[in-house]
């Protein structure tokens, strides 16, 4: 659906990485995993950028929306002033599938950067349903860490650094690797070497899922901008990111 969400909060939670809070009627058809085709208010900027969805509160018809200045469309968004009205192209895609976790089930988020954000309502939703979530996530550096707080809420929590500077150095699969557990699915999302990881080490798993991040276009399956190929099949064969995904399970795409 179509709609003009009011921008009820803009908070730089670091370094050109913004927090927004939006208000509208799609919020209560909204799901884990989804994400926002929003307009940018600049007629020279032709394509809607695509935003995942970070926390949804259907009751107050609030969510929320986070994401990183790369180009002038974001830098437009993070100078927008609270009261602004933003058109709205949502809910979109299919999010992660949380029905096979049951209460007492232990459940492995993974998140990299600019990937943690979709992940925070995923966790708090299977946290409400009395999952164990262990929740590993990877920065580049301190100043890049987000949603600490909010993760260790509903969470066993592990930071990673590239540099060291906070939690333990290396990569999520520094973590990950020491992990014993059996878990009873899986949800990541972040940079591809992190998803490719992500894919090898739960190829086999029933319920290991990876959130892709993609350029988008039309954002609703028309254009095949963001075509993923098929794994086990020739090229000729794709699934379209925003329509089909973002949300796709272990062994199912080449990354």
């Amino acid at each position: 659906m179509l709609e003009q969400m009011e921008l009820l909060e803009q908070v730089e939670i670091a370094p050109q990485i913004f927090s927004m809070r939006l208000r509208g009627q799609m919020v209560s058809q909204m799901q884990v995993g989804q994400f926002l085709h929003i307009r940018v208010p600049d007629d020279s900027k032709l394509l809607r950028r695509p935003i995942s969805i970070s926390e949804i509160d259907r009751e107050q018809e609030i969510c929320r929306i986070i994401y990183r200045v790369e180009g002038g469309g974001t830098a437009i968004f993070s100078q927008l002033p609270v009261g602004s009205y933003l058109d709205v192209m949502g809910p979109q895609g299919n999010g992660f599938d949380l029905s096979p976790v049951e209460k007492g089930d232990k459940v492995l988020i993974i998140g990299g950067g600019i990937g943690v954000p979709p992940l925070l309502q995923t966790a708090k939703d299977l946290h409400a349903k009395g999952a164990h979530v262990t929740a590993v996530l990877g920065f580049a550096n301190q100043s890049a860490v987000i949603l600490e707080e909010e993760f260790r809420k509903c969470s066993q929590l592990f930071i990673t650094t590239d540099d060291g500077s906070y939690g333990q150095k290396g990569y999520v699969s520094t973590i990950v690797d020491e992990q014993t557990e059996e878990f009873a699915a899986v949800y990541s999302c972040g940079a591809p070497g992190m998803l490719q990881y992500v894919d090898w080490k739960f190829h086999d798993h029933p319920h290991a899922y990876l959130s892709m991040e993609s350029r988008m276009a039309c954002g609703m399956g028309a254009c095949y901008a963001c075509v993923v190929h098929v794994a086990g099949q020739d090229e000729a064969v794709n699934k379209r990111v925003c329509e089909d995904g973002p949300v796709f399970e272990t062994g199912t795409i080449v990354l």
